[in-house]
């Protein structure tokens, strides 16, 4: 987790976020959104909410009633007590990559179909991680488990390898209410499920200006029982969305909206985050641009809009087109961190291991990924100015050309300085293997990897959780 010294930049002058908000009113209140599920449709019903043929047209008025009623903060819980995080505030919770589909091998450049070996090994790493605090999900895709199972045996991964917060499948009702059970198995306590967030989940709508009906059961299911989810849209310019950014966040804000408001109205005080994976689409190549800077200006943007109805905010990450964990994955992926870390979400789902736009996962690029949040993480930190820091006696007491190597208050803060996992600080010598970034984390992931430990589990509740997921099939 990242606790920043300061809530957020803004990218939007105060005039034009009013501006993306009375667009936003008018989308919904003359279009709206579709929502293709029936029973999602009949809660807006009860409340009062305009609905006419499958769409939902929210007011200013309940926008504001219902995002009121959104926590601004939550603590998510860990099976380990210790690992409890707040969503919220200055804080900003970190997730890894979610849903590629395939995994790129270094050095031999080659992309394959990721698999649930990849899914054990990537789910090690985020537990090894000083930064990760949230595992579980779809951190790939596991192609060769059968669909019916899947979510139960990622699920079973993330309990019995590590002790961090956890996420549950959005895909439809059934699975949702199956990650409960599963959830209170781990946590001992159907009643302890019920009264806290022990999961958090990724609701997408579907751009443009639909919620379909597998994303909106599985809200449904965490909303009545109370657990956190990201409402997002994944608006694609120029494609799903307008070319124009402040265009494509007037779109994004509408669906986004539709979605916490319903989580209210199932359930006043559901923890809820307003979430974007919103992209740039570059129209020569048809291709996202994820590592443009026009992509974190739309994320720049989504933070503030977030700040506006008063809800915690998610977006970013360690984002890149790169194919191959290089130069040019380096250079985008801290764009884009230090980007989101500065415009000030909350939760950072893709904060590791992404190439190729969301497509593959990279355990080299992994470990570069920690290094970029072990810096951005002691950037966001800020400075302190006190008596201590400040030093003046010692600079005083050296004096003119004198030097601080040998003083005291040098020994001190000589360990002050964060030291990198994966840099190097080190001249050339001819005779000395000069391992590039690439090969470096290689290494270092083979060692986190042969060395990993898995935190204790109770052998009742490993054994349960078996016998549960046996069931499944």
């Amino acid at each position: 987790m990242i606790t920043r010294n300061k809530v957020g930049d803004d990218v939007f002058t105060a005039e034009d976020l009013e501006k993306i908000h009375e667009a936003t009113i008018k989308v919904l209140q003359e279009t709206g959104v579709e929502v293709v599920s029936a029973k999602a449709r009949e809660y807006f019903t009860k409340a009062g909410v305009r609905v006419e043929n499958g769409h939902v047209h929210l007011s200013e008025e309940e926008i504001y009633k219902y995002t009121d009623w959104a926590p601004e903060e939550f603590e998510l819980k860990a099976r380990n007590p210790k690992n409890n995080v707040l969503v919220g505030g200055r804080n900003t919770v970190l997730s890894p990559g979610y849903g590629s589909p395939f995994v790129m091998e270094y050095p031999d450049k080659v992309r394959r179909n990721s698999k649930f070996e990849d899914y054990k090994k990537f789910t090690k790493l985020a537990h090894w991680s000083d930064n990760i605090d949230v595992v579980g999900g779809v951190l790939v895709e596991p192609t060769d488990l059968e669909d019916r199972v899947r979510h139960g045996k990622m699920l079973h991964t993330a309990v019995t390898l590590s002790d961090k917060c956890l996420m549950g499948s959005a895909m439809g009702a059934e699975k949702a209410r199956e990650c409960l059970d599963m959830a209170a198995i781990v946590f001992e306590s159907e009643e302890f499920v019920r009264d806290n967030a022990v999961l958090i989940s990724l609701i997408n709508t579907n751009s443009p200006l639909q919620i379909d009906e597998r994303m909106s059961d599985a809200l449904m299911v965490y909303s009545e029982n109370q657990q956190a989810m990201v409402i997002a849209s994944l608006s694609m310019t120029g494609t799903t969305s307008p070319t124009t950014l402040p265009a494509s966040l007037v779109q994004q804000n509408a669906e986004i909206l539709t979605g916490i408001c319903l989580t209210q109205i199932i359930n006043p005080g559901t923890p809820v985050i307003y979430g974007s994976a919103s992209s740039v689409v570059d129209l020569k190549t048809g291709d996202l641009a994820l590592g443009s800077p026009e992509t974190a200006k739309m994320f720049n943007g989504t933070a503030q809009i977030a700040r506006k109805y008063g809800v915690p905010s998610r977006g970013g990450g360690a984002l890149t087109d790169s194919i191959f964990p290089d130069a040019q994955a380096g250079y985008e992926s801290m764009l884009n961190v230090l980007s989101a870390i500065n415009s000030g979400f909350n939760f950072m789902l893709h904060a590791a291991g992404l190439l190729e736009n969301y497509m593959s996962m990279s355990y080299e690029k992994f470990i570069i990924d920690e290094e970029i949040l072990g810096v951005v993480k002691n950037v966001a930190s800020g400075l302190e100015a006190d008596a201590e820091t400040l030093a003046v006696e010692v600079i005083n007491e050296v004096g003119s050309g004198g030097n601080f190597i040998s003083s005291e208050h040098t020994f001190q803060h000589m360990k002050d300085m964060r030291q990198p996992i994966l840099s190097v600080r080190e001249r050339y010598f001819s005779d000395r293997e000069q391992l590039n970034a690439a090969d470096r984390a290689q290494k270092k992931c083979q060692e986190v990897l042969e060395n990993f430990k898995s935190p204790e589990l109770p052998a009742g509740i490993k054994q349960e959780l078996e016998n549960y997921i046996d069931g499944l099939g």
